[in-house]
């Protein structure tokens, strides 16, 4: 056998011998390409087989660093994936498992765990992680004597419960008798740097402690594995097209949304229905001014990043946050300018959490207007992030476009006008044929049923119709015989019925079964979508029952709690169930993948 086939089977579990003659017969004649390929797709099936049969903890075999990541948005997915290239470029042995696909109760036969996790709405786990965070909460959680872990928590400090899932990980995981590594990491919106230097310093730590696996399953050195991925991501964007963008609520209404077509020509970027994109934006050019003058700065000013030297209108514009209100803002910017009535009110929690309700950092710097040195503002300042939205399209209909449904952030305050960020820049900012920065970032926990015949049930108030506009254009065009039924709800029939020629066309083509419309404002007493829900229980329940996926997209804050409530009521009414068994049926829904949630 040759050197390369004697290392291309050090990645592979033990083969028999007939197996092994199989092996040398089928990579006999590869060429370097394929070779490559080849080490690499062995290497990820040794760690499936050494997850799958992972003997008894403690056990040398067993010694692989197992990344566990929850994840709401992609940030928690993109990290765990990427240090997993990375580690088994030096040769750790290590797989990675998202926690909807994780069995709770092998966390006891782990020897080494690192948990990626983010917080989503108030303190709450991303929909993939809430099984376990759920099952280390309660009395089933196992003994975990055995087992070393460390957690990185991925938040926004701009949030109360900021990084609470990953705390609440923590805190169960070594109530369990498992001994932290090293201590947790909280990371806000700007996690890169801090969490790859944690994860970097961890796994140098415990390299003594795998390294008998990590020989054992070593990949041919240099090797890179091929990937069906596009060029493309949240670091590396492509510069789009903006085709249109048009107001679909009337003049009337008291909501402004936008439809937006953007060109993904000659990028390679492929999504499927469920899936998000992440728009890079610029701040307000008059925005920029004005915080510059309220600083007594100049715009030309050099300041330093991380990206290496530019103005202070550069940073600026392009690079940092200028529109979501922190508390980490405010306590920097009141040490930096030396006001003691800023530095008490960022001080005390509540008061601060309350003053921000309604602010963005312009209302604080005009409120506290003060000379501070132009390197001393920009790193009060967090990075800029990208904005996700729900993609309002299917490749299989619009080929090379994306569509976005998006609602503008525009209000009056403290005698102001205020713009979102990135609705600002979509909306206001951009005319047809400007370039905007863009990325597709997968949402797998959001997904059609894979049997096309599937009844489906979506749930989308406002611009949570989006995604189920990409369902139905998406089984149009696969032709699927599975029903949809649509609960759809906005203030005014006349004003805000988003997309209602094309409704109209599914129902008159028989691709949608049933529509469900809450016009809130069209009558004394307001309805809304979980109303018609409870209005339309019994046949919702018979839907589920038979075996329909049920979905909802919107306002993560109220809504999806009032139709989660809505669910829960119908499933015990119709279905004769107690509180309890009631609450049973729904958590069974979402463990069977059959009620997934895209609300923000």
């Amino acid at each position: 056998m040759s050197n390369s086939t004697n290392q291309l089977t050090q990645s592979i579990p033990t083969l028999n011998e007939t197996q092994l003659t199989k092996l040398n017969q089928a990579i006999t004649g590869l060429d370097q390409t394929q070779l490559i390929w080849a080490s690499g797709y062995l290497f990820g099936v040794a760690q499936q087989g050494l997850a799958a049969g992972a003997p008894a903890q403690g056990s040398q075999e067993s010694k692989v660093l197992t990344i566990l990541y929850g994840s709401q948005t992609g940030n928690a997915e993109y990290l765990a994936k990427d240090h997993k290239k990375r580690l088994e470029a030096e040769g750790y042995p290590v797989r990675i498992v998202s926690m909807a696909d994780y069995k709770p109760k092998d966390l006891k036969k782990e020897s080494h765990l690192l948990v990626i996790v983010s917080t989503h709405g108030e303190g709450e786990p991303p929909d993939d992680a809430a099984e376990l965070w759920e099952f280390l909460g309660s009395k089933k959680a196992s003994k975990l004597d055995g087992l070393k872990f460390a957690v990185v928590a991925l938040g926004d400090s701009s949030y109360e419960f900021f990084c609470q899932t990953g705390k609440d990980f923590d805190t169960r995981i070594a109530k369990q008798g498992a001994t932290a590594l090293k201590p947790r990491l909280d990371c806000d919106v700007d996690y890169l740097e801090s969490a790859n230097a944690f994860i970097t310093e961890l796994t140098s730590s415990i390299k003594d402690e795998l390294s008998a696996a990590t020989q054992a399953a070593t990949p041919i050195a240099g090797v890179s594995v091929a990937s069906a991925e596009s060029a493309y991501n949240k670091l590396n964007p492509f510069t789009a097209t903006l085709l249109t963008s048009v107001k679909i609520t009337g003049r009337d209404s008291v909501k402004d949304i936008r439809h937006i077509e953007i060109s993904l020509a000659d990028s390679g970027l492929q999504y499927q229905p469920g899936d998000a994109l992440g728009v890079w934006f610029e701040n307000d050019a008059a925005l920029v001014d004005e915080i510059v003058a309220l600083t007594k700065n100049r715009a030309e000013t050099e300041v330093t990043l991380k990206e290496g030297a530019l103005s202070l209108a550069e940073a600026l514009k392009g690079k940092l946050e200028l529109t979501l209100s922190y508390p980490g803002f405010v306590r920097a910017y009141a040490e930096a300018i030396g006001n003691a009535e800023l530095k008490a009110l960022s001080d005390d929690r509540n008061k601060l959490r309350d003053y921000l309700v309604d602010r963005q950092i312009i209302d604080v710097i005009r409120e506290y207007p003060a000379e501070i040195p132009a390197q001393q503002l920009v790193e009060s300042l967090r990075p800029l992030t990208p904005r996700l939205y729900s993609i309002a399209s299917s490749q299989a209909e619009v080929e090379d476009e994306v569509h976005l449904t998006i609602g503008l952030v525009e209000y009056e305050a403290y005698g102001k006008p205020h713009l979102g960020g990135a609705s600002g820049y979509l909306c206001k900012h951009l005319e047809e044929g400007d370039n905007v920065r863009v990325y597709v970032e997968s949402n797998k926990h959001f997904r059609l049923p894979e049997d096309p015949n599937t009844p489906i049930i979506m749930v989308g108030p406002g611009t949570g119709i989006a995604p189920f506009r990409s369902f139905l254009q998406q089984r149009e065009a696969e032709e699927a015989e599975g029903k949809n039924w649509l609960f759809f709800g906005n203030p005014n029939f006349t004003q805000d019925f988003l997309y209602q020629v094309e409704i109209q066309k599914y129902v008159k083509s028989g691709l949608l079964d049933k529509v469900s419309l809450a016009f809130s404002r069209d009558q004394q007493e307001k309805i809304y979508v979980q109303h018609r829900m409870i209005e339309a229980g019994k046949e919702l329940y018979e839907w589920l029952e038979q075996g329909a996926h049920f979905y909802v997209c919107g306002d993560a804050n109220r809504m999806a709690k009032d139709v989660n409530d809505a669910l829960v009521s119908i499933v015990k009414t119709h279905g004769n169930k107690n509180d309890k068994e009631a609450e049973q049926y729904v958590n069974d829904l979402r463990r069977a993948k059959r009620y997934q949630k895209d609300v923000y």
